[in-house]
């Protein structure tokens, strides 16, 4: 026994002296705050009699049990609180990690398929490698995403949240990065509370925020239900018919998030955002997704077969009519934020993909003032260049030197509505020549650019080059 302990301790002594290389740090960064959208925080459910903790939201086995169980309420109009239906537990966010731990991976014991339930994850990653280090310049807010966005216990976590960042990163301004609705979220804050806004934040950068709604994806979520997942991930999900919450709990009638006192509720929201303005000394950007159909309208029967009970909209299909936009978002509510923007730049991407998109980390990292420049971004033009292939060959043979070059990229802009994919492709040449001296050789360059117009904003560049040099001596 005695043997075996001295063992575990070696190990233990070993493990200590083998470390992981530490991350770089960069200490002249300003602190960033990451605030996700609805159902982008981890929810845990608190027992009122033994303090026991369970994960509730989110969570692959027993998830739709749990679901109905734990996380369906009803509005409660005297306070605008969003109560569960299960009186025995209270619904909270964990703070471990400075609040990264609950929008970092949703269900952190999923091993296969984990980037289902990838949030900021990737969006972490790629920032601790510029230099931000976790509860120094980097931290989260995770949140009740059932309760509204001006609920005054929310606001007032938000509000401290600021001040701890703040005192944190030793009294810089911060960066908030918001997405979806995480961004109602904070301009509600921002026109509540503009004196605070003003104090703690820098800049604001709105990710994929539906400004003015997402009717089409909503109106059929509530009546239809929504999958989170999709593939074989989402049999052991929750059902989509658990999402919009049935109308009968135990017996009892639960109105449907369709109801007048909600929208009384919606409507004192609503005015606080139109009317919220950003702080003189606080930047705002507004970063948006394009290029696939997104719902705006939704249509529930038709001319010949009218729905005639509402009761039959939660199982009847829906038509859309589509626009562009993320698949959740329209453009035209992405881009409404009615704030005065330093920037507004739409790029290429799914609602919640796009916080995984190397266009969008180039961007953030610019505005951001984040790693080593980045020599494949134009600022000027907003837009990124991504190289793709780099070929060259050199042969040299009594004293001629042939080298070829190839070389191509995929440029990404923000400006699509001159582009054609069937547009023919614009070809352009050059050549440079040398004449011999004694000290130099004879040389001639050739070089040939083609540019291919396609879809989504992207051109694809192709460089070919040959050079050819006889030595002096020859």
């Amino acid at each position: 026994m005695a043997m075996l302990g001295d063992i575990v301790q070696s190990v233990e002594m070993l493990l200590k002296l083998i470390r992981k290389p530490q991350p770089y740090v960069d200490p002249d960064l300003d602190p960033v705050l990451l605030v996700p959208g609805i159902a982008g925080s981890i929810l845990k459910a608190v027992d009122h009699q033994n303090g026991n903790e369970e994960r509730v939201w989110v969570r692959i086995l027993e998830a739709d049990s749990k679901f109905c169980s734990k996380l369906w309420s009803r509005f409660d109009p005297s306070t605008g609180k969003t109560v569960s239906l299960d009186p025995s537990t209270s619904i909270t966010v964990p703070e471990e990690r400075y609040g990264l731990y609950a929008i970092d991976v949703l269900d952190p014991d999923l091993i296969i398929g984990q980037e289902s339930v990838y949030y900021f994850h990737d969006m972490i990653v790629e920032m601790i490698k510029w230099g931000f280090q976790e509860g120094k310049t980097l931290f989260g807010f995770g949140y009740d995403f059932r309760q509204s966005n001006r609920l005054q216990d929310t606001l007032d976590r938000l509000a401290a949240k600021l001040e701890s960042v703040y005192k944190a990163s030793g009294g810089k301004k911060i960066n908030i990065i918001s997405h979806s609705m995480g961004g109602l979220l904070v301009k509600c804050f921002m026109g509540l509370h503009s004196d605070v806004f003003e104090k703690y934040v820098k800049n604001w950068i709105a990710i994929a925020v539906p400004f003015r709604g997402a009717p089409g994806y909503i109106a059929s979520t509530f009546l239809n239900g929504v999958s989170f997942v999709e593939g074989w991930e989402q049999n052991f999900f929750i059902s989509k018919w658990s999402m919009h919450q049935l109308i009968d709990y135990g017996g009892e009638n639960i109105p449907l998030p369709f109801n007048l006192e909600i929208l009384k509720w919606a409507k004192e929201t609503h005015k606080v955002l139109s009317e919220a303005k950003v702080p003189s000394g606080v930047k705002f950007y507004n970063i948006y997704g394009i290029n696939l159909e997104t719902p705006h309208s939704v249509c529930y029967g038709s001319e010949e077969a009218p729905i005639t009970d509402i009761r039959d909209l939660r199982f009847s299909e829906p038509t859309y009519v589509c626009v562009d936009g993320d698949g959740t978002v329209p453009v035209e509510s992405a881009k409404a934020d009615g704030l005065n923007a330093e920037a507004r730049v739409g790029i290429p991407g799914e609602h919640r993909g796009i916080l995984c998109e190397p266009h969008l980390y180039r961007i953030l990292k610019h505005w951001l003032k984040a790693g080593n420049p980045d020599p494949f971004y134009n600022p000027i033009n907003d837009y990124v260049i991504l190289p793709t292939t780099f070929e060259m060959e050199s042969l040299h043979e009594n004293g001629i030197q042939v080298t070829s070059l190839k070389e191509e990229w995929e440029i990404i802009t923000e400006d699509q509505g001159n582009q054609d994919a069937n547009k023919n492709s614009l070809v352009s040449s050059v050549s440079v020549s040398q004449g011999p001296s004694k000290q130099s050789s004879r040389s001639k360059a050739h070089a040939t650019v083609i540019v291919h117009p396609q879809n989504e904003g992207k051109q694809h560049v192709e460089l070919n080059a040959i050079s050819v040099s006889i030595d002096a001596q020859s």
